[in-house]
């Protein structure tokens, strides 16, 4: 909805030809080997959004849809009469159950992540049964993930020797200032060190998660349905399937660029990245031919 950044980034021109954010998603994906998009929107844009931005990609590759609507819960539940927000990237990945079959990612179409990590994604999940509940992520730096123009919100993992996900938590307000990573909470602050490997909502998934998913979404709702503003994250799901021991989940390190605009402010310096990326032969101008 970009609340903080004021307007649909995820559609917002940036690339030197006027290419969105969206579309180095979906060239990328195809770059790496993936043959269907699924795009995740409110069924009231359904129409502008198919005609405006679908259209785009018909002809290039499998474009399905589904729905996050505030009242699409599992089992009995219902929606509070004030709710207005979004349940949150759980409940939305839950959402898109029935148009996916097969293994596959999850992202933010609002962020860049590079080919790199579609690449090492798609090397993970080529041999995975729909059954399977071994899952991954791409792992970035937390310190490459900051912006200059505000604060953040980032899902902080620890590993074992394995690489295998051992805990995720969502920190809200993580900031940067003179060379410091902090979060300021009632009880004092929080610092990092910049090396965390943290999640940026990109996912590799298997049909097998939806269940899981409905279970963790019913929990939640449980507790917090009254809470209108209460949101049940991804990375908080995947870290209690973990902890539980219902899941593998493995950070794969990616060395991919990563940059997003959560503010308004940080536009130009994604125009900027985009126009070298370009320019070094990384992608064709314009980028779809």
């Amino acid at each position: 909805m970009g609340s903080r950044y004021g307007g649909l980034k995820q559609v917002d021109p940036m690339g030197p030809s006027g290419e969105t954010l969206l579309d180095y998603s979906v060239y990328d994906a195809m770059r790496a080997g993936f043959d269907r998009v699924v795009f995740l929107i409110r069924r009231d844009i359904e129409e502008e959004f198919r005609a405006k931005v679908g259209s785009r990609y018909e002809g290039r590759i499998d474009v399905a849809y589904a729905f996050q609507q505030l009242d699409s819960l599992p089992g009995s539940f219902t929606v509070p009469a004030d709710r207005k927000k979004p349940w949150g990237t759980a409940h939305a990945v839950w959402c898109a159950r029935e148009v996916l079959d097969g293994p596959f990612v999850s992202i933010n179409a609002d962020d860049f992540y590079g080919v790199g990590s579609y690449e090492v994604l798609a090397k993970f999940l080529r041999d995975k049964t729909a059954a399977s509940t071994d899952y991954a992520m791409a792992g970035y730096r937390l310190d490459n993930t900051l912006s200059d123009h505000g604060s953040v919100a980032r899902g902080v993992c620890e590993v074992d020797a394995a690489n295998k996900l051992t805990s995720i938590v969502e920190w809200t307000a993580i900031e940067h200032t003179e060379g410091k990573i902090f979060q300021k909470t009632d009880s004092g602050e929080k610092t990092f060190t910049g090396s965390e490997p943290v999640s940026m909502n990109f996912w590799g998934l298997t049909p097998a998660v939806f269940p899981q998913l409905e279970t963790i979404l019913g929990d939640f709702l449980t507790a917090n349905s009254s809470d209108l503003k209460a949101e049940c994250y991804i990375p908080t799901a995947l870290g209690q399937l973990t902890e539980q021991g219902k899941a593998t989940l493995e950070v794969l390190p990616t060395n991919a660029p990563w940059f997003g605009v959560t503010y308004r402010e940080d536009k130009p310096l994604v125009t900027e990245a985009l126009a070298r990326l370009h320019a070094s032969g990384e992608y064709p101008t314009p980028l779809w031919k």
